[in-house]
């Protein structure tokens, strides 16, 4: 993500100043049918960072992709995860935590 410039943070301050019933809103009407939501569209579950040992021929055929092996790694794995009959399960119960979260902020 892109720091803010300067007139942006000016901006940014401005707004945050001022009262809630100030904000002109007319150009973003409020939602109120939210029946079409769709729960955790944008959740990413958090990255850890981690060493692997990865077999030389291996790293070069990710590699040879371009940029980005460290992602294709993780999509694999996932994959990979998703694929098995214990992955299958835990996603589900990750989507079900993340739900209970996204519920609970509301």
């Amino acid at each position: 993500m892109r720091k803010l410039n300067r007139e942006q943070k000016r901006d940014i301050a401005a707004i945050a100043a001022m009262k809630d019933e100030d904000i002109d809103l007319s150009d973003m009407p409020e939602v109120l049918d939210w029946s079409g939501a769709e729960i955790g569209k944008f959740y990413r579950p958090p990255k850890k960072a981690v060493t692997m040992r990865l077999d030389a021929d291996v790293l070069e055929w990710l590699k040879g992709y371009g940029k980005g092996y460290q992602t294709r790694v993780n999509l694999l794995l996932r994959h990979a995860m998703a694929s098995s009959a214990g992955g299958s399960v835990s996603l589900k119960a990750r989507r079900r935590r993340q739900e209970r979260l996204v519920r609970s902020r509301a």
